[in-house]
């Protein structure tokens, strides 16, 4: 079994935001994830480079994206959290989450 986490009060509240439908789905995907930590796969997780996954809730409000990494004693953090606008993730949220890792993993 995997314990999430979140890099900040503010992911968490981000998520909480997100659309009834998106935020149900993203509760759902949180328990596969809980259960089958880096074995959760396509469509529900994507792994993203350099040890990133998004985890990719959706309803018919909208896409939502969040990104996490795992840390030692199966814990993951999630380190940014977004509703999707476009097709591709943008890279500033890549970039933003891979510098939350960072922080995280050397801090």
């Amino acid at each position: 079994m995997f314990s999430v986490e979140y890099f900040h009060p503010r992911v968490l509240s981000e998520i909480e935001s997100w659309p009834v439908d998106v935020l149900a789905d993203y509760a759902h995907l949180v328990e596969l994830l809980i259960e089958h930590g880096p074995n959760l796969r396509m469509p529900h997780s994507r792994a993203m480079g350099d040890g990133l996954f998004e985890l990719r809730p959706r309803g018919s409000a909208g896409v939502g994206r969040a990104l996490y990494f795992f840390r030692l004693n199966q814990r993951v953090v999630v380190v940014h959290a977004f509703i999707k606008k476009t097709q591709k993730t943008p890279d500033k949220a890549l970039r933003l989450a891979r510098k939350r890792m960072k922080e995280m993993s050397h801090g």
